[in-house]
């Protein structure tokens, strides 16, 4: 399965939103932003609740990758091609502004001192913070931050980057420790998106005085602003990176208390099992654990035995995300609605939750589950406002109930579900020929089910034999993760499996993942391939929204047309981070942030014992 998109910085940015040029916005400088009201922190604050300040720093966290790559091949997290070693967007690169992880839709200033946003919604302004310092003991200027951000704009960066920052006209360098982002139209998220990104110095990348040229920046050592530097690696093992004593920002308010270990080593193994037996083996300190049945049956040993590892379930309020099988519209015999719906109609979701999850997730709906986004019943005035002039180009079924995915118990059962599918399949022209299932060219219907590890069939299985039983032939295709990637970049298959994560302030990012130019842009994130011109308007509205009461209407309006256009078959989502630790050598708060991610909250706020 594959967790979109790009990078844990990149989701960051997108995940959470600040309404920097909102009418109440003046121009006078301040040193955080609210999406939709007070921020929690006031001016001056002394550090952030869920962090302690006097956390002792020192000593070790071993970790592992959880990436499907079996080791990495650059240190540049930005580029296209290649694999960057695990965390180290995060450990290496601060930002202009720092998120709160106990509130959604805020920030306060990291890079920068103070941040301004002009009343027309068109510019903000950000001053540096002058003791702000590069690991190479220079000063972070304007000129870093300019150069960061044409350099993520250029041809040789992800994509996504280009979608996001679409409606930014440019940068402008006011003097050494000033700069102004100007944008195209006001846009709410535009200030925090551009707040968020990753800063790095201008002498990254440099040979012989002369910049190269950015994707021939591969294993150069960053040269960033945050925590850690790179220490030792040992190639297809380990990396190890090492807290920055001198780390300029060690002791201001958004970093006090975080960044406790002296080094943070992240060891690579080559498949699931291998990572779970040295878990066991005390190899490392901590491992989230996303598979039910490894939860519930596998994390067992001495160690747990003698309480020296112990497993914890944290709750979290993070939006549910939408984890899903993604179903490549562009190939013609997925053009059809109907097919789309027929091929989620055979998928038992109540079986698998009893047999092979142990009952431990729940059923994804739609896109914004978890939030105030989440559209339910049936559309109101405002949702129709925007939907009716578009009652030709998507379904019918959009101007009625929200779309609930199908079940196999109580009232509904798998036999009246394939059923259902049968003759949704017969009205788009596919019939049982000669005991087979083909269209009116008698072309079998066929459909190849891309992973990257082989462990996913004994989940897509049961789907695959409830296919069969309508006449489709799911065929299972495991290949090495470079190939995977490879084939999504292109769009290169039928129907894979992604972890999309939530947002409770959608944006721009939407268009990434649905918006029409994105379909027709290698390497995006619109994998299924959705080009509605339906679905670009709402993305339009949504991201345009001035009030929370403008957007909420418009998300849920997009979650209908996406929910049920069939793009994607809902999976599933776990309430809680499930992580198993070494409690011997880890200390930890007594809280856990309400909106962060298991890992980074043992990475950042954790400590030696």
């Amino acid at each position: 399965m594959r967790y979109w998109c790009i990078s844990p910085r990149l989701r960051l940015l997108v995940a959470a939103v600040w309404a920097l040029w909102w009418p109440a916005a003046s121009t006078w400088a301040a040193h955080g932003y609210a999406l939709w009201g007070d921020l929690k922190y006031p001016p001056g604050f002394v550090h952030f609740d869920y962090a302690n300040p006097q956390a002792p720093r020192g000593g070790e966290l071993r970790l592992v990758s959880n990436s499907r790559a079996s080791t990495f091949d650059k240190y540049n997290p930005f580029t296209i091609k290649g694999s960057a070693p695990a965390y180290l967007s995060d450990l290496m690169f601060d930002s202009l502004l720092a998120g709160s992880l106990d509130e959604t839709g805020s920030g306060y200033g990291l890079l920068a001192q103070d941040v301004s946003v002009a009343p027309d919604g068109l510019s903000a302004t950000f001053r540096l913070r002058p003791e702000a310092r590069f690991h190479n003991g220079e000063p972070v200027r304007a000129e870093d931050v300019k150069h960061s951000f044409d350099t993520l704009m250029g041809p040789y960066t992800s994509p996504a980057y280009k979608t996001l920052l679409e409606d930014v006209a440019g940068v402008d360098v006011l003097d050494e420790r000033t700069l102004r982002y100007r944008f195209k139209k006001p846009n709410r998220e535009l200030p925090l998106t551009v707040g968020g990104l990753p800063v790095f110095s201008r002498s990254w990348g440099q040979e012989a005085g002369k910049p190269k040229r950015f994707d021939q920046v591969v294993m150069d050592i960053p040269i960033g602003s945050g925590p850690y530097r790179v220490g030792p690696v040992r190639f297809g093992k380990d990396i190890t990176y090492v807290r920055d004593p001198a780390y300029w920002a060690r002791d201001l308010n958004v970093r006090r208390g975080m960044a406790n270990f002296d080094r943070i080593t992240v060891k690579i193994y080559k498949d699931n099992t291998a990572r779970l037996e040295a878990l066991k083996a005390g190899e490392f300190d901590l491992m989230r654990f996303f598979s039910a049945g490894d939860w519930a049956r596998r994390v067992i040993g001495k160690r747990f035995d003698s309480g020296e590892l112990v497993k914890g379930e944290f709750r979290h309020k993070l939006p549910s995300g939408f984890q899903s099988y993604v179903i490549n519209v562009r190939r013609d015999k997925f053009k059809d609605v109907r097919v789309r719906e027929a091929i989620g109609l055979a998928m038992d979701y109540e079986w698998m939750n009893r047999q092979l999850f142990y009952g431990a997730y729940q059923r994804v709906v739609g896109l914004f589950g978890n939030t105030a986004c989440q559209a339910t019943g049936s559309p109101g005035p405002e949702e129709l406002a925007l939907l009716t002039p578009w009652r030709s180009q998507v379904p019918e079924a959009v101007f009625g109930p929200m779309y609930r995915p199908p079940r196999t118990d109580g009232e509904q059962s798998l036999r009246g579900n394939l059923r259902r599918a049968r003759d949704l399949l017969a009205e788009a022209g596919w019939t049982i020929q000669d005991g087979v299932l083909r269209n009116a060219q008698g072309q079998p219907f066929i459909i190849e089910y891309l992973d990257s590890n082989e462990a996913g069939a004994r989940v897509v299985t049961p789907w695959a034999r409830n296919l069969e039983k309508i006449g489709i032939e799911l065929k299972y295709r495991a290949v090495d993760f470079a190939l995977y990637q490879q084939r999504l970049q292109r769009f290169e298959f039928d129907i894979t499996s992604i972890a999309y994560g939530g947002t409770h302030s959608p944006g721009q990012q939407y268009a990434d993942l649905f918006g029409s130019k994105a379909a027709a842009t290698e390497d995006s994130g619109n994998l299924a391939g959705v080009a509605s011109p339906a679905v670009d308007e709402l993305i339009g509205h949504m991201v345009g929204a001035k009030t929370q009461a403008q957007m909420l209407p418009a998300c849920r309006a997009l979650e209908r047309v996406i929910a049920h256009s069939h793009y994607l078959i809902p999976q599933w989502s776990a309430p809680t981070h499930r992580m198993a630790f070494n409690q011997r050598r880890l200390a930890r708060p007594d809280s856990m942030p309400p909106y962060v991610t298991g890992e980074s909250w043992a990475i950042f706020t954790w400590w030696a014992r």
